[in-house]
């Protein structure tokens, strides 16, 4: 699951309304619904900090619905938004952006 599907269920979860998210985070209830909604747009790092402080879960839970490891790892702001992107991407899209990253990588290899 992505971001918006991350996030509507940690909402259904804490039974929390949007506007009350917007209250909590300082997030205009337009912006979070356009996170929300068939066409997601990506939050911008500091929106999706904003909305996993708010919602007491990690960026990484929203963006993956995986919980962080323990390694203790500062992802980058650019990592972030990566992982932010790719999780909204469906399926047959993933699977190209991985197969791009397997051949980048055999690429610098031969060099």
């Amino acid at each position: 699951m992505g971001f918006k599907e991350n996030l509507k269920s940690e909402l259904a979860y804490k039974n929390m309304l949007v506007k009350e998210l917007a209250a909590k985070t300082g997030i205009s209830r337009h912006t979070l619904d356009n996170y929300l909604n068939v066409r997601a747009h990506s939050p911008t790092i500091d929106a999706a900090v904003k909305i996993a402080q708010a919602l007491d879960v990690s960026v990484e839970y929203l963006a993956t619905g995986k919980e962080p490891t323990q390694l203790n790892i500062q992802l980058s702001p650019e990592i972030i938004s990566v992982t932010l992107n790719y999780s909204l991407l469906n399926e047959d899209d993933r699977k190209i952006v991985s197969d791009l990253i397997k051949l980048m990588k055999k690429h610098r290899h031969k060099k």
